[in-house]
C-alpha cells in the first residue's frame, strides 16, 4: 500500500476461506455493479459520445487498485505510483494528464474519476471510471488537433486533484475546469454522471461487504484475482511458444505528411511468463498520433484476447499481471517523451490490437483473426447556427470487423464491442445536418472462407456553415487477411460541394470549411477475410450478392459464377475455382496487400494522394520532415 495512504487505512484484512456459492454471489454482484455504473452514466450524460456511443470505461478494484471487474484494466496502479498527496475517506479524485499517471489515461479528453471506498476506517475497494469529453479546450473544437506538436496545444491538462475533499465538493476547481471548455454544460453533466456512477459502485460494494463481512469480501476479491492468474498461467503455457515470434503493423501517416510509422513487437515465453518487447517500434511522431501505452493496459489487452479466444468463461481481471512482462522503449511511438502531443492516439491504440492478434495467432493459425476496424475514426462538425448559438458534434464512426475462425465479421460495427452508434434521428434533431446516406459498402470486406465485415459509409449534408475535422487511418495500408483470406477495403473521404465540385480529403485533416448544402461521404474500412475464399459456400456468396453485401463482380473474387437471377451456377463455379486455384501462388498466413514499398509505389494511382514522406528522426528521436 503506498505511503500516501495513512497508516490507519492499511489495517490488514484476515484471509478466510470463501465457499463457492458466496464467491459466485460476490462475483456476479460485482459484474452487476459494474453494468449499473454504466447505466447511471448513460442516463445522465449529455454528450452523444458518452450518452449514445458509450465512450466510457468503469472498473471495480480491490484495496490495492487491482481491477476485479471492468474493461480496460486498472487505471489505479498508474495513479497510485505517481500521486504523492494524501488519500482519505470521502476523497474523489479527478485527472486527465497522461504523463502524471504513467499513461493510465492516454489523452486529455479522457477524464478519469477515482474513488477510494472506505468501511470501518480503512480502504476496502476502489471504483473508477473515465469518459471521453467532447471538448477540453485547445486549438481545435473537439480538442484533438492532428497538427499539435506538444500536449499544451491539446487542451486543459488536469493533474490529480481532489474534486471532493473528505466528502466536500470543491466547486472552485470545477468552475476553473469548465471555464476552459467550449461546451461546459456537457462537461458538467458528463463529469457529474461519472461521479454518480462511481457512487453507485460504492453503494453496491458496501452492501456486499455489510452482507458477507469485510474479511469475506476482501478474500473473495483475492480469490477472483488468483483464479484468473491460475487460468491465465495455463493459457500462457499452452499457447505461447518459447521461441520468439515477431509481428509489425503500421500507422499510415501522422497527418502532417510523414509515414507510415512502424509498430513492432517480439513475443516469447520464459517458464510461465510471456514477454512482449516493443524495441523495434519507430520513434515518436512530431504530431499528435503518438500513443502513451500504459503497460497495465496492454496486459489487459493480452488477457482479454487470450480469454476470448481460448476460454470466454474466465472472468478477466488484473490477477495475471505478474505473468506478463511488457518492454516499451522511452521516446518511441508507444512511449513518447513529455511534452509530446497525444490527442490522436486512437489509431495506434486500435492498431495495437492488430499487432497483438498477429503475435498470438502465429503459433496457432487456426485461432487467428484477420485485421479489421482497429480504430475509432473521429468526425467533428462545429460552428454557429442561425440563432448565433454554438454547436459542436463529436462522433465515432464504425467499420468492418475482421473475419474470425468461427464466422464472418460483422458489417459496420465498432472496435469496442460495447460501443453503439449515434442514431441518425438524434443527430438530425440536435445538430444542423441531415444524414443522406447510412449504409455498408459492398466488397470492402475481405473475401475468405469467412468474409470480413464491410465498411460503413455515412453521407453528412451540412445545413449551417462551419468547419469539420476528420481522423481516420488505413488509407495506405490494408486491413490484412489471414490463412488465405484477402485484405479488406481501405478508407476514403469525399467532400461534394454544393456547386458540384468534388474534393478527396485526407484521412487526417482539421479545420475544413463547409457551407450549407455540402455533403461529406465518410467511408471507413473493411475487415480482412479468413481462409481460402475459393472454399466458401457458393450459395452463401450468392446470398451476399442478393443482400447487397457483395457485388456481382465481387463474387468473382470467390471464384463464383452467378446466374441471371443471382444464384450460384454450380458447374461453372467449380470449373472457375479449379482454374483460379491452379493459377495463384501459395497461400500465406498473412496477406497485407503488399510491402510498404509496393503500397507507396501504387499510392497515387490507387488513392489519388502522393505517398507520405518517410519520417526522419532527430537526435531526440522525434520524427521530422526532410529539410
Amino acid at each position: 500500500m503506498p505511503a500516501n495512504i495513512i497508516e490507519a487505512n492499511t489495517t490488514p484484512f484476515d484471509i478466510v476461506d470463501v465457499d463457492p456459492i458466496t464467491l459466485d454471489l460476490i462475483e456476479n454482484g460485482l459484474r452487476n455493479a459494474r453494468f449499473e455504473m454504466d447505466a447511471v452514466l448513460f442516463r445522465t450524460a449529455m454528450s452523444p459520445g458518452i450518452r449514445e456511443q458509450h465512450d466510457e470505461f468503469p472498473i471495480i478494484a480491490n484495496r490495492d487498485g487491482k481491477m476485479v471487474v471492468g474493461q480496460l484494466g486498472s487505471f489505479i496502479h498508474g495513479f497510485l505510483s505517481a500521486y504523492e498527496g494524501t488519500i482519505e475517506d470521502g476523497d474523489v479524485f479527478l485527472m486527465s494528464d497522461p504523463y502524471a499517471c504513467n499513461g493510465a489515461v492516454s489523452h486529455l479528453n479522457d477524464w478519469l474519476v477515482l474513488m477510494p471506498l472506505y468501511k470501518g476506517g480503512r480502504i476496502i475497494s476502489w471504483s473508477a471510471m473515465f469518459g471521453h469529453m467532447s471538448d477540453v479546450g485547445g486549438k481545435t473544437p473537439g480538442s484533438l488537433p492532428t497538427d499539435a506538436g506538444q500536449i499544451y496545444e491539446e487542451g486543459l491538462i488536469i493533474p490529480p486533484v481532489k474534486l471532493y475533499r473528505k466528502g466536500e465538493f470543491q466547486s472552485d476547481i470545477m468552475e476553473l475546469i469548465l471555464r476552459n471548455c467550449r461546451l461546459p454544460h456537457w462537461n458538467r453533466s458528463d463529469l457529474t454522471g461519472i461521479v454518480a456512477a462511481n457512487r453507485i459502485g460504492q453503494k453496491r460494494i458496501l452492501e456486499m461487504a455489510e452482507r458477507f463481512g469485510e474479511d469475506v469480501y476482501h478474500s473473495a476479491l483475492e480469490e477472483l484475482l488468483e483464479r484468473n492468474k491460475r487460468a491465465m498461467r495455463q493459457l500462457i503455457i499452452q499457447n505461447i511458444p518459447e521461441k520468439k515470434v515477431y509481428f509489425e503493423d503500421f500507422i499510415c501517416d501522422d497527418g502532417i505528411g510523414m509515414g507510415p510509422y512502424k509498430l513492432a513487437c517480439h513475443m516469447w515465453r520464459e517458464g510461465d511468463r510471456v514477454i512482449f518487447d516493443f524495441g523495434e517500434t519507430d520513434p515518436q511522431s512530431q504530431s499528435s498520433v503518438n500513443f502513451y501505452l500504459n503497460e497495465e493496459m496492454f496486459k489487459m489487452f493480452v488477457g482479454v484476447f487470450m480469454i476470448m479466444v481460448f476460454d470466454p468463461q474466465i472472468l478477466f481481471n488484473d490477477g495475471f499481471y505478474d505473468l506478463v512482462d511488457v518492454r516499451i522503449r522511452e521516446g518511441s511511438f508507444l512511449k513518447p517523451r513529455h511534452p509530446a502531443a497525444l490527442s490522436c492516439r486512437t489509431h495506434a491504440l486500435g492498431r495495437v490490437m492488430d499487432l497483438l492478434n498477429g503475435l498470438l495467432g502465429q503459433s496457432k493459425p487456426e485461432f487467428l483473426c484477420a485485421a479489421g476496424m482497429s480504430d475509432s475514426p473521429h468526425f467533428f462538425y462545429s460552428g454557429y447556427d442561425k440563432r448565433g448559438e454554438w454547436f459542436q458534434l463529436y462522433q465515432i464512426s464504425f467499420g468492418g470487423i475482421p473475419a474470425k475462425p468461427i464466422g464472418d465479421g460483422p458489417d459496420g460495427h465498432s472496435l469496442w464491442p460495447t460501443f453503439t452508434n449515434v442514431p441518425n434521428e438524434f443527430l438530425e434533431s440536435y445538430f444542423p445536418l441531415q444524414i443522406d446516406v447510412y449504409e455498408t459498402v459492398a466488397d470492402t470486406g475481405g473475401p475468405g472462407f469467412y468474409r470480413g465485415g464491410n465498411a460503413l459509409k455515412i453521407g453528412y449534408r451540412f445545413l449551417e456553415p462551419g468547419e469539420i475535422s476528420i481522423h481516420d487511418d488505413r488509407w495506405l495500408t490494408y486491413p490484412w487477411g489471414v490463412n488465405g483470406g484477402l485484405p479488406g477495403g481501405r478508407s476514403s473521404k469525399v467532400l461534394e460541394r454544393r456547386d458540384g465540385t468534388v474534393e478527396h480529403l485526407r484521412s487526417k485533416c482539421d479545420r475544413i470549411k463547409v457551407d450549407v448544402g455540402d455533403i461529406l461521404y465518410f467511408i471507413t474500412w473493411g475487415g480482412g477475410g479468413w481462409g481460402d475464399p475459393f472454399t466458401r459456400d457458393a450459395d452463401l456468396v450468392a446470398l451476399d450478392v442478393r443482400r447487397g453485401l457483395v457485388t456481382a463482380a465481387g463474387a468473382e473474387r470467390y471464384g463464383v459464377v452467378l446466374t441471371e437471377e443471382l444464384y450460384a451456377d454450380t458447374a461453372e463455379t467449380e470449373a472457375l475455382r479449379i482454374k483460379l486455384t491452379a493459377e495463384r501462388s501459395d497461400i500465406q498466413i498473412f496477406d497485407k496487400g503488399g510491402t510498404i514499398a509496393e503500397l507507396k509505389a501504387r499510392c497515387l494511382v490507387e488513392t489519388g494522394f502522393e505517398p507520405p514522406e518517410s519520417p526522419r528522426f532527430d537526435v531526440r528521436g522525434t520524427a521530422r520532415a526532410a529539410e
